[in-house]
């Protein structure tokens, strides 16, 4: 294992680290860096570098469980006993969080092969990236000044299911899964940070559920020649998604969707010149 491996390893955790809960489609920047470093490693096939995908996208997810340990600790049951105010307190709960997750669940299982076989390239990045976008101006645009849901804790079902289904539109690479999802909260009442919130704990489940799944399809891919290769990356994306997380969360209020969606557009400009000029 040469010290370039690890180095494109730390590079590549870092990129998922960045990318994987902020609006700007980690899927995306994974394909083009997959473009651009992964085909180029000798030491990778595509089924090593599938799965190095993964793993660095389960770093990622652990710092989200780090986050919001005590939330899920909550939703499973292994908090503390509850006062009698609290149990009186609405607060969200596993049920909805699965009412987010069963429409990107099912659309997944049903068009896996075919998304994987035929939608993951540059251009349809590039397209996922400019829908994503307006899509997120529309939902600034269209935000109220005073949302009627400032925290995740007043969540109904019927905002988990409308969070749900815009989730399915991040089966299309490029789209970006906190984007779409935190833009429908947002058009239905959610202030950006409690949008945020729920993205991000709807999205370990099915994130480790999809990772899970890769992993025993590819498990033979994994070799002790490279699992420096994937120890480097996973904790490059476990640290800088930490951080990514917490500072994300605490501007979000603020800053909103508007800038993610100039950076997308931008980023598609730059990848339609270069593929097609």
């Amino acid at each position: 294992m040469h010290l370039w491996n690890l180095f494109v390893a730390a590079i590549l955790g870092l990129v998922e680290g960045l990318t994987e809960f902020a609006p700007v489609s980690s899927t995306g920047h994974m394909v083009i860096v997959d473009d651009m470093f992964l085909k180029s490693e000798k030491l990778l096939t595509p089924e090593i570098a599938t799965v190095f995908k993964v793993v660095i996208q389960l770093g990622s997810i652990l710092a989200v469980v780090v986050v919001f340990r005590n939330r899920f600790f909550d939703l499973l049951g292994l908090k503390r006993m509850k006062s009698e105010d609290e149990v009186h307190h609405h607060k969200l709960n596993l049920l909805q969080v699965i009412v987010g997750l069963l429409p990107a669940v099912i659309l997944g299982l049903l068009f896996d092969d075919y998304i994987e076989a035929h939608l993951f390239s540059v251009n349809t990045v590039i397209v996922g990236l400019i829908a994503g976008a307006i899509l997120m101006l529309i939902a600034d645009w269209k935000a109220k000044r005073t949302p009627a849901v400032d925290t995740v804790d007043k969540l109904t079902y019927k905002h988990a299911l409308i969070i749900g289904l815009s989730q399915c539109l991040a089966l299309w690479p490029g789209f970006s899964r906190s984007g779409s999802t935190i833009s429908a909260g947002v058009m239905s009442g959610l202030s950006h940070k409690a949008a945020a919130d729920f993205t991000f704990i709807m999205a370990v489940p099915i994130m480790a559920g999809a990772s899970a799944l890769t992993l025993l399809k590819h498990a033979s891919a994994i070799t002790s020649d490279v699992i420096p290769f994937f120890i480097v990356g996973f904790v490059s994306a476990f640290i800088v998604a930490l951080i990514s997380i917490k500072f994300f969360l605490a501007l979000i209020n603020r800053i909103k969707l508007v800038p993610f969606a100039i950076y997308r557009i931008v980023l598609a400009v730059i990848l339609f010149v270069i593929i097609h000029i």
